[in-house]
């Protein structure tokens, strides 16, 4: 580590514990004022104010979020990214704090204001440490809209060009299963692809007591709910996580008649990219072959979502080398892998980067879920998280000899 690269260190501890609590009370502000994807006006804004107020210059983004350079433009370096999503989900927040949502059908249950809340702390230490000369690289921040939509505000994002000249990003999630003081990390993929499925079959319907005189699209539905799973399962590598799961089966309503149409819908995932690429061709195969014997015309509508997020190993090194400057190497883990969608995957095509897990558990009391109402996170993961961040930006560069997970 170079003297400078431990002067800033050494510094940044100083000023985000100054941070802190302005840094809980924008979180407890966006909670209480939620936005669903596209709809991040007002977020967008209370972001940008409070940068402008640190003196940085905000770049508005064509729909909603913003993105937000910190410190110098160093020749033959790119810049390093830092990303928060802002979005919130449509649903009733139960979470019974004092700050919860005042917008009803809508809450923060992803943990997208603390995301939001690292990230500003991040941005506005390092931009402390560059007015006090001690910022030797130039980081970007990135506020995203509409993760939660498929697939992702990430691509409209990217368009807009948010990674030229960065060199690499990292981004944290929330992680309510994990004790706040602890980060998780993994090299490869930590989520999965995420993609909609929806087979519609269709014939000119009949009475139950005549199956043979029509197509009966229940029947064949049975076999595509219960069939195309396992199909997967044998036509892809099962080392790649590929996850069929219905959520909805429609079709009829009445005891003694066949319906002329029936609908299954639900998530394909993926933990392997390659065979993400493969599985909308199998799919389709699959489903075809499965109802050729059922006389039923077979619609299938594959929606491509987002791929795994696939964790570089040397970004991963950066962020565990980060992790154990600020929480020691205890505070390090092995992460289990999710096929839960995150659309932080569409940076990592472009370039190096990867994704932690925050700590958001208080010891000893009741572990939460995201995308539940009644999320609760303790707020000391927002310190933490921004020091995790800002001490990433600041290196040091890590040495082959850093142990990976």
């Amino acid at each position: 580590m170079s003297g400078d690269v431990g002067t800033a260190a050494g510094r940044l501890d100083a000023v985000v514990a100054e941070l802190e609590p302005e840094l809980v009370a924008v979180r407890r502000d966006l909670h209480a004022h939620p936005e669903v994807s596209w709809e991040e006006v007002r977020t967008t804004a209370v972001l940008a104010e409070r940068l402008r107020a640190a003196g940085l210059r905000p770049r508005m983004l064509e729909t909603t979020g913003l993105v937000c350079d910190v410190g110098p433009d160093v020749p033959g370096r790119g810049r390093v990214a830092l990303r928060a999503d802002i979005d919130a989900l449509p649903l009733d927040d139960l979470c019974g704090c004092d700050f919860a949502s005042t917008v009803p059908g809508v809450a923060h249950a992803c943990g997208h204001d603390v995301h939001a809340a690292v990230v500003l702390g991040a941005g506005l230490a390092l931009a402390r440490l560059d007015a006090e000369g001690l910022l030797e690289v130039g980081a970007r921040l990135i506020f995203q809209p509409a993760e939660e939509t498929m697939p992702g505000g990430a691509h409209d994002v990217i368009a807009q060009g948010v990674l030229d000249g960065v060199d690499r990003i990292a981004a944290v999630h929330a992680e309510p299963k994990l004790d706040v003081g602890r980060v998780g990390t993994r090299i490869g993929p930590i989520t999965s692809a995420s993609d909609l499925v929806t087979v519609t079959l269709s014939s000119g319907g009949g009475h139950t007591s005549r199956p043979h005189l029509t197509g009966d699209v229940v029947y064949a539905l049975g076999q595509v709910v219960t069939q195309v799973p396992a199909v997967l399962g044998r036509r892809l590598d099962p080392r790649s996580g590929v996850n069929l799961t219905w959520g909805a089966v429609e079709a009829g309503h009445a005891h003694n008649t066949i319906p002329m149409s029936g609908v299954a819908k639900g998530t394909l995932r993926c933990l392997d990219v390659r065979a993400w690429e493969k599985a909308g061709q199998v799919l389709l195969d699959a489903v075809e072959q499965v109802v050729a014997a059922y006389d039923v015309d077979v619609s299938v509508h594959h929606v491509r979502g987002v791929p795994p997020v696939d964790n570089d190993a040397d970004v991963t090194a950066r962020l565990e080398a980060a992790g154990a400057a600020v929480l020691g190497d205890d505070g390090v883990v092995l992460t289990e892998q999710s096929l839960g969608g995150e659309d932080f995957a569409w940076y990592l095509t472009k370039v190096p980067g990867a994704m932690a897990r925050l700590g958001t558990a208080t010891p000893g009391e009741r572990r939460y879920d995201i995308h539940q109402g009644d999320l609760v996170v303790d707020e000391r993961a927002i310190g933490i998280g921004a020091r995790l961040l800002a001490r990433f930006v600041l290196g040091p560069r890590v040495s082959a000899d850093v142990p990976l997970r």
